[in-house]
């Protein structure tokens, strides 16, 4: 491993700061002592909600937020002109596989293309040389599988916009690579969650219903296929195997998975479980909640990153799915508490 060692504060660039992986990888490299550099997008409303502890604590010390877009490459070239970062990690996307199909050219132009223009931009910028690239591979690239487990040689195959999209992104970031030596690398996670996921994620949509119906704020929880399986992790765990993978001599891509599967029924089994609720009686199917192409079964086989980088999950998926109860519930008992003007213990 090589591990950089001089006196020199090293600085990180992060697109998607303020999602689930951004947030959890700001923490981490924070306290390695890190200067944390986000992008964020213009909006009519600040989206900082996952990170405000944090700029609370760090905002303008080791913590510098930037306004920019992944769909705009002359921001892009001035940013990391400016803040020549170490390491670059690209998280920021239009994540959700389901509305990928609703707006499929956002989608691709944001994960896709926006991964070309940041590309670019480290090349035009003059940091090809000096700079380490992350970049945020998904299992949705496997779609239809072509081999169980999955693993960094198995044939992609997406099912979705969002997949076709991670494809591109991915190969650029290879051809970055071989092209102009780049240290460039690739991490095809499997799905990652935390109680930082967002509401619209199946995960997510589950724990948070559970605990509402829980707390009778809520009577029924509708869902798409219920026997898709996928192989869900905790998303502290997976930004861990980022930074180990800019931390190589020699870039790579990794698969990072927990190499168990689990199905969406499995998953309401567990967390209506964890308070004492038969997940039957509440949760029903709906069929607009299915993909035009759904993917079936993921499951990946993270041997490489084991062997090469010493990473392993130390979450299970029933503590994930718990802790994300939990979280919901304290969430939910608050709500309560709002409407009836009334106090609940969390």
């Amino acid at each position: 491993m090589d591990t950089q060692k001089n006196t020199k504060q090293k600085k990180a660039f992060i697109t998607g700061i303020t999602g689930q992986d951004g947030s959890y990888l700001t923490e981490l490299l924070l306290s390695k002592g890190y200067e944390v550099h986000g992008l964020i997008r213009r909006a009519s409303t600040f989206n900082t909600e996952r990170i405000d502890s944090i700029i609370a604590l760090h905002l303008n010390k080791n913590l510098f937020l930037h306004f920019g877009d992944l769909s705009d490459s002359s921001s892009l070239t001035r940013l990391l002109h400016k803040i020549q970062p170490d390491e670059i990690y690209n998280l920021g996307a239009q994540s959700h596989v389901r509305v990928s199909f609703d707006i499929p050219e956002y989608t691709g132009d944001v994960v896709g293309l926006g991964t070309l223009r940041l590309l670019e931009a480290i090349r035009e910028s003059g940091l090809g040389k000096s700079v380490r690239f992350y970049q945020a591979s998904s299992s949705e690239m496997y779609g239809k599988v072509q081999e169980v487990p999955q693993k960094e040689t198995t044939p992609f195959w997406p099912r979705s916009p969002y997949g076709c999209a991670k494809v591109y992104g991915y190969w650029l970031t290879v051809n970055f690579r071989e092209s102009y030596g780049l240290h460039a690398s690739n991490g095809i996670l499997f799905n990652h969650e935390s109680p930082r996921r967002g509401e619209t994620f199946v995960t997510r949509k589950v724990t948070k219903a559970a605990a509402r119906i829980a707390c009778g704020l809520q009577n029924e929880l509708y869902l798409g296929n219920l026997e898709a399986k996928r192989d869900w992790g905790h998303a502290q765990d997976y930004v861990e195997a980022m930074w180990l993978m800019l931390q190589q001599d020699i870039p790579d891509d990794y698969v990072i998975a927990t190499g168990k599967t689990h199905s969406v029924r499995e998953l309401c089994e567990v967390a209506f479980k964890t308070l004492n609720l038969d997940y039957t009686k509440y949760v029903k199917h709906d069929q607009r909640y299915e993909r035009p192409a759904e993917v079936d079964l993921l499951i990946g086989d993270s041997t490489k990153a084991k062997n090469k980088l010493n990473w392993a999950p130390q979450y299970t998926f029933e503590s994930l799915i718990k802790t994300m109860v939990s979280v919901d519930y304290g969430k939910a008992l608050l709500e309560k508490a709002t409407l009836t003007g009334k106090s609940y213990n969390i």
